[in-house]
Parts: C-alpha cells; sequence; structure tokens
C-alpha cells in the first residue's frame, strides 16, 4: 500500500519543486501538501498520513505549533524539520518536541528522500501480516509484553487505524481522528486486515482503562448489534414488543426464554434459573477471540457440562445471560432452540 507523505511549507514554489522532485518515489510514497499547520490538521484529518515534512517559519500555525498537535492527537506520525533559519538552539527545540530528523535549506530532494524512505521502513520493522484476525494477534501482544506500535487497515473497507501498547498494555487507539476506546471498538470489528508492526511506541498517555479482553468482547457485542437482533428477543411471540440493540431489560429477556423453553419443552426442559452474570464475559471473549481466528463464525451459546448438580448454558450478547439445566434435560433440544 502506498503511504501518503504531508509536505507544509508557506513557499508555494518550494512545495511544487518537491512534489515534483519526489515522483519518482511513488511506488513507495504519495505526496500530499498544504500551506501552513491549520491546513495541515485539515488534512491530518481526512487523510491517512504516514509522515509529515513541515517548515518552521509560516502564518497562522508555524511548525513547532503543528508538531505539538501532533504529538497530542498523532503521536504515532513522525515529523521531519525542514527550516531555512537553523541555529542549534532550534534544532534541540525541534528534536525535543519530538522531530525524528531535521534537515537545513537549501538540500538536495534525494537526501530528504532518503530520510522519508528510513523514517517510513520503521513502521513495518517488527513485521507485516496479511488477511489476519487481529483479536488472536493482539493476544499474543499481551502475552509477549511488547511495546510497539501497530498499524490495521480494514480489507473490505479500506479504512486504516492504529494501536498503541506499552509492555502489552494497550494504551490508545487512533482512527479517523477519533481516539480511545470508541476507536478501539470500530478497529476490532474488523474481519480480516493487513496490519504492520513499529517496536516502538511514542503514545505515553494512558487513554484506555479496559483490559483487552473487555474491549474485543464489546467491540464484538456492538458488531453483532449492528448486523442483527440478539438471538434471545428474535421471537417474541405472545410478549409483549421488545426495544433491540442492548435497551431490552433483563427480566423482559429472562421471562422471554422460559416462555419459549416452556412453550417447546414443558417441564422436561429441566430449566432450574436464569439469570444475567458479567463473570463470564472473559471465557467468552477468549471463545470469539478463537472463532474469528478459525473463522468458524457468530457464537450462539456455550454448554458447560461441569459434572456438578447443574450444567450451564451461557448466551452471549450485550449482557451475558446464564442458564442452570438439570444434567438430564434434553440438552440437544434446548441448544437447538436457543440457537436459532
Amino acid at each position: 500500500m502506498t503511504k501518503n507523505v504531508l509536505i507544509v511549507d508557506d513557499d508555494q514554489e518550494m512545495l511544487l519543486s518537491l512534489k515534483e522532485g519526489l515522483e519518482k518515489y511513488d511506488g513507495t510514497f504519495s505526496v500530499l501538501m498544504a500551506a501552513d499547520g491549520l491546513i495541515a490538521i485539515d488534512k491530518l484529518r481526512k487523510h491517512d498520513i504516514s509522515l509529515v515534512v513541515t517548515d518552521l517559519r509560516m502564518p497562522r500555525m508555524d511548525g513547532f505549533g503543528l508538531l505539538a498537535q501532533i504529538i497530542e492527537h498523532y503521536p504515532d506520525i513522525p515529523v521531519i524539520i525542514i527550516t531555512g533559519y537553523s541555529t542549534p538552539e532550534m534544532e534541540c527545540l525541534a528534536q525535543d518536541g519530538g522531530a525524528v530528523e531535521y534537515l537545513e535549506k537549501p538540500f538536495m530532494i534525494d537526501n530528504l528522500a532518503q530520510k522519508i524512505v528510513a523514517t517510513l521502513r520503521k513502521e513495518s520493522e517488527g513485521g507485516t501480516l496479511q488477511s489476519v484476525s487481529s483479536g488472536m494477534f493482539l493476544q499474543l501482544i499481551e502475552m509477549e509484553q511488547k511495546t510497539c506500535t501497530i498499524r490495521l487497515a480494514d480489507k473490505s473497507s479500506g479504512k486504516q487505524g492504529v494501536l498503541f501498547f506499552h509492555e502489552g498494555e494497550m494504551l490508545d487507539a487512533r482512527i479517523d481522528g477519533r481516539r480511545g476506546e470508541e476507536a478501539a471498538y470500530e478497529i476490532f470489528s474488523w474481519d480480516e486486515v493487513n496490519l504492520s508492526i513499529q517496536n516502538e511506541c511514542r503514545q505515553e498517555e494512558k487513554k484506555i482503562n479496559r483490559d483487552l479482553n473487555a474491549i474485543l468482547l464489546e467491540a464484538m457485542r456492538l458488531k453483532d448489534e449492528a448486523e442483527e437482533p440478539s438471538i434471545l428477543i428474535e421471537e417474541l411471540g405472545d410478549t409483549k414488543e421488545l426495544q433491540l440493540k442492548g435497551k431490552t431489560k433483563a427480566a423482559n429477556v429472562t421471562d422471554h426464554i422460559k416462555k419459549k423453553l416452556q412453550k417447546a419443552i414443558g417441564e422436561r426442559s429441566g430449566l432450574e434459573d436464569i439469570y444475567q452474570d458479567s463473570e463470564w464475559d472473559g471465557l467468552i471473549a477468549q471463545i470469539m477471540r478463537l472463532g474469528a481466528f478459525f473463522d468458524s463464525g457468530k457464537l450462539r451459546l456455550i454448554y458447560l457440562d461441569k459434572g456438578e448438580s447443574n450444567d450451564v448454558i451461557l448466551l452471549p450478547g450485550k449482557e451475558t445471560y446464564v442458564l442452570l439445566v438439570n444434567p438430564k434435560c434434553q440438552r440437544d433440544r434446548i441448544i437447538a432452540l436457543l440457537s436459532e
């Protein structure tokens, strides 16, 4: 995939000269242009940018202001500074501010191109993977306590997102200018992605406070809700019409399940209790991630024969519902009914 490099300078002749001179590298990266920092911020919101090259002295928002905005909102995007007013103090300020390279004007365009290519290569220094499920791979990142920045591209929509990890802990996510949990939910809803790994993380602030299992589980639930109603309320029978997309009250859901089993099986259903319990969410998240990895389809329910007085049926959804049934119940019939 060709990467986008944003060049920011108020000198139009300089911009056009750089764009023309860098055209021979269009197999590696494409060039976008902006006349000042404010225009650059707008382009960062609208385009997937992999690297920014910026002058320091510009009207409205200068290079230092732009650099500060990028560090705060786009910490994964490296910045190369170019300037015709270089001093040792200015160079130190730029590098302390987060710039990865510093070039004094005038310079050879090929020298800038070499720095751009070398910087872009770091995006995938930890390797690339094509057509994978992100869930299982990210579990390995967590287990190995890896510090890295992961860039993902959804194969179906072409959207791109970024995840930030420090010692296996997810700090933040970014997509289309959105950050945190909201961005992570969308990224984890993608079925098949291409991804690249950079073996460093410039993000320091932790913006996501939930653990990876919880984020993955919620992402899968939100995706299921968007695609179809919950299996628990698809068939309402004689019950009052229920609200969909997580708004159904637990009492209505449990009542509907009881009536469904009673109507189809009667007392032989062996149902002894039904309740909502979030303690099973971790197990369900793990099974969903395995299912996504092996492309086994949507998880409908889990039947657990624990060798105790009651067997357990888990029904995933926005909330997890637990059914306690007699081990001598009509297991196959119950599974078929609840999986419809």
